[in-house]
């Protein structure tokens, strides 16, 4: 079976014979897939409107519409006041009323009109409209109450969320700032070591180049080669020279040699 589905429209509208007051009323609807009942009350007198699946299926004919369709337009403006319609509850005779509202559709002003019946036990059909006010004033008032208790218990976590967010940046700077100073601490003794190192290295250095000096030195002291040997060369050289000139140049080499 499909579960109904229950509203209740509060209507301020024109008293229809004391056009300076206002007549309050209150639309009960009972909906269905494929019909709906009305239940309507000024607190004094009240009305029913009973649509059948067969009178919703003849209206959304007319308005070339799918009956789910139609459900659902009427739904939307009996179960809740729509900005921009126009509602009406006149008389329609015989202690009828008329029950229309308008609504727009593609551009043109479209109005739906349900007559309504004088209800049959009026007290039943109050005390109906009233227990229905009452019940959703109730759910609504306990909703609010979780709701309420919902943000309390959600305002609490907020608060300690917020607190050990600021406890942690705390510690993360602390923690940042010691890590900061150790590595200061350690930066500095290496630089320390660093300039001894230098240092060494400088002194190091000092001594290396005395040590190269005395060799520059040493070397240019060194006695030049005989520079007999070079004219001996280019005799060789030149081919003219006889083997005994090659053997006296060679035994003046010796002995300019050993005479050194």
């Amino acid at each position: 079976m499909e579960s109904p589905r229950h509203s209740c429209l509060k209507l301020e509208l024109p008293n229809p014979t004391e056009l300076d007051e206002i007549e309050l009323i209150f639309i009960k609807a009972t909906w269905y897939d494929t019909h709906f009942d009305l239940s309507i009350t000024n607190g004094l007198d009240s009305w029913v409107c009973k649509v059948s699946e067969e009178d919703v299926r003849e209206r959304a004919a007319q308005w070339d519409q799918p009956v789910a369709e139609y459900i659902e337009l009427a739904e939307r403006y009996l179960g809740f006041q729509q900005p921009g319609s126009v509602y009406k509850f006149t008389d329609a005779g015989n202690g009828q009323r008329r029950l229309s509202w308008t609504f727009e559709k593609e551009g043109t002003k479209l109005e739906w009109r349900w007559k309504c019946q004088p209800s049959p036990n009026p007290k039943q059909t109050n005390s109906g409209i009233l227990n229905f006010l009452m019940d959703a004033n109730i759910r609504l008032s306990e909703e609010v109450v979780r709701k309420t208790k919902s943000f309390e218990r959600l305002k609490v976590e907020t608060e300690k969320c917020l607190a050990q967010s600021e406890s942690f940046s705390n510690e993360k700077t602390e923690f940042e700032s010691a890590i900061y100073a150790k590595f200061l601490s350690v930066l500095n003794s290496k630089k320390g070591k660093l300039r001894e190192l230098r240092e060494q290295l400088v002194k190091a250095g000092g001594n290396g180049g005395k040590s190269l000096e005395e060799d520059e030195e040493s070397t240019e002291k060194t006695d030049p080669f005989d520079e007999g040997s070079d004219s001996e060369v280019e005799t060789v050289k030149s081919g003219i020279g006889t083997s005994e000139d090659v053997q006296k140049g060679k035994s003046r080499g010796r002995k300019g040699i050993a005479l050194k």
